[in-house]
């Protein structure tokens, strides 16, 4: 069962679990110039009038778009958590040979008895 609520609603149910907030509640979202003036800013991106209108718009779209998956009947359909059902395919650690300190540092272009020297490269 889905109950359809305002955004301002939504706004503040935002401090409920998420998966108690997606199963309950349906959002529609519509797409303000105040919104489109705070993604400018986080994107750090300016528009005029004209710019903002076509954005506001293809937002809106994209926005109708997606609120079109709320038509699917998904009654019994377990969420998908993972792309795939293979989870954490970790190898055993190995212990290898290594090569002896003398071999790696032999074609090093500048060395000491123990380490590489590199430029120094992050200035006062």
């Amino acid at each position: 069962m889905f109950f359809k609520i305002n955004i301002s609603t939504c706004k503040i149910l935002g401090t409920l679990n998420f998966e108690l907030l997606t199963q309950y509640y349906i959002c529609k979202m519509e797409v303000t110039d105040a919104m489109v003036d705070k993604l400018a800013h986080l994107s750090r991106l300016e528009f005029n009038m004209a710019d903002k209108e076509v954005i506001k718009n293809d937002l809106q779209r994209m926005v109708s778009f997606v609120e079109k998956l709320d038509e699917l009947d998904l009654e019994g359909t377990e969420p998908l958590l993972h792309m795939s059902s293979t989870i954490n395919v970790l190898r055993e650690d190995e212990v290898k040979g290594s090569v002896p300190r003398e071999e790696g540092l032999r074609n090093a272009p500048e060395h000491d008895d123990k380490f590489f020297k590199v430029p120094k490269v992050i200035k006062k």
